[in-house]
């Protein structure tokens, strides 16, 4: 099973906590990971993450499109830059993620929301 970063769906606006975006920004996935991107117009494009920014911009090489009779047009094209407005999910291979690091930073979001709340 893979992990999957969900975005809103209602606005299309991004969930990812700042410490997401930087664990996914740095992590080892780079250059190596095979991951897949669903876009909002519902093309997937499987391939190799080579980079990353903080506004979810991603870049992948010897991309395959996962349904190439939808879209013929893409059969040729190698690499692509991805804007990270439409983005939809990005499935890593779940070996690659640190689920610890995720949990302990959802858990410190939640602690300082419930501080937040309770002080006003």
């Amino acid at each position: 099973m893979s992990a999957q970063f969900l975005q809103d769906t209602r606005q299309h606006r991004s969930v990812f906590t700042a410490k997401e975006k930087d664990a996914l920004e740095h992590s080892d996935l780079t250059s190596t990971a095979e991951v897949t991107v669903e876009l909002k117009n519902d093309i997937s494009i499987r391939g190799t993450l080579k980079s990353v920014d903080q506004y979810l911009n991603i870049k992948l090489d010897d991309i395959t499109v996962l349904d190439d009779l939808k879209y013929p047009h893409m059969s040729s094209v190698k690499n692509v830059f991805i804007r990270g407005s439409v983005v939809r999910y990005v499935h890593l291979p779940a070996a690659s993620v640190d689920t610890p690091l995720l949990e302990d930073a959802t858990r410190r979001e939640a602690a300082q929301a419930s501080a937040k709340a309770r002080q006003g």
